[in-house]
C-alpha cells in the first residue's frame, strides 16, 4: 500500500434535526457549535467557537442552516467543517449540541426525535439520536485529529455534558477519563 494515496478527512458535514416541540410548550431550540484547537494546547482552550451567530475567521466552518424550533424539512442544522482548508495550526476540532435554556433547563429527553448525522460526500461517518445522553443539556458528537503527516481522523462518540451553552463551548474539548 502507498501511504501517499491516504488522504484522510477533508470536507465533512454535520447535521441535527427534531421534531417542533408540542401545541402550548416553549420551542426547543438545538445548536450546533464547533471548537478548534491549536497544535500547542488541543484540549484546554479553543482557540475560536463556531455556533449561530458566529464564523469561523478563514470560512473553513460555516453553519449553513440555523433553526430555532425544529420546523422545516430535513437536517434542521447543518455545519459545514472543511477540515483539508484550515490552517496546519489548528490539530483538533471538536463538534457539539447544546439546547438552549431559554425557556428553562431542557436536557435531550426533553427533545422530540432528535437526531444526528455525520457524513462526507456520500458516506455517513456516523448516526446517533442521542439515546445515550438523554439527561444531559450538551453533547459533543464528533472529534477531528490532525496527525503529524497532517492527515485528519474522524473519532465518533456522543457524550453528554450538564452545562449551560457558553460553559459547554469553552469546556467541550476538555479531557475526560477513558
Amino acid at each position: 500500500m502507498v501511504d501517499g494515496l491516504n488522504k484522510g478527512i477533508s470536507k465533512v458535514e454535520v447535521g441535527v434535526k427534531w421534531d417542533p416541540s408540542p401545541a402550548g410548550e416553549p420551542p426547543t431550540d438545538l445548536d450546533l457549535v464547533a471548537a478548534t484547537y491549536l497544535a500547542t494546547d488541543t484540549h484546554e482552550n479553543p482557540d475560536y467557537v463556531v455556533h449561530f451567530d458566529s464564523r469561523s475567521p478563514d470560512g473553513t466552518i460555516t453553519l449553513n442552516r440555523d433553526s430555532k424550533d425544529g420546523k422545516g424539512f430535513g437536517w434542521d442544522e447543518v455545519m459545514t467543517l472543511e477540515l483539508g482548508r484550515l490552517d496546519e495550526r489548528y490539530a483538533r476540532v471538536v463538534v457539539g449540541v447544546c439546547i438552549q435554556q431559554r425557556f428553562g433547563r431542557r436536557t435531550f429527553v426533553g427533545v422530540h426525535n432528535p437526531s444526528l448525522r455525520i457524513s462526507e460526500g456520500y458516506t455517513v461517518l456516523a448516526e446517533d439520536d442521542f439515546g445515550g445522553v438523554l439527561g444531559a443539556t450538551s453533547a459533543t458528537v464528533a472529534e477531528f485529529v490532525r496527525d503529524d503527516s497532517g492527515e485528519w481522523s474522524f473519532h465518533p462518540g456522543v457524550r453528554g455534558f450538564d452545562t449551560d451553552p457558553a460553559t459547554f463551548a469553552r469546556t467541550m474539548g476538555s479531557r475526560h477519563a477513558s
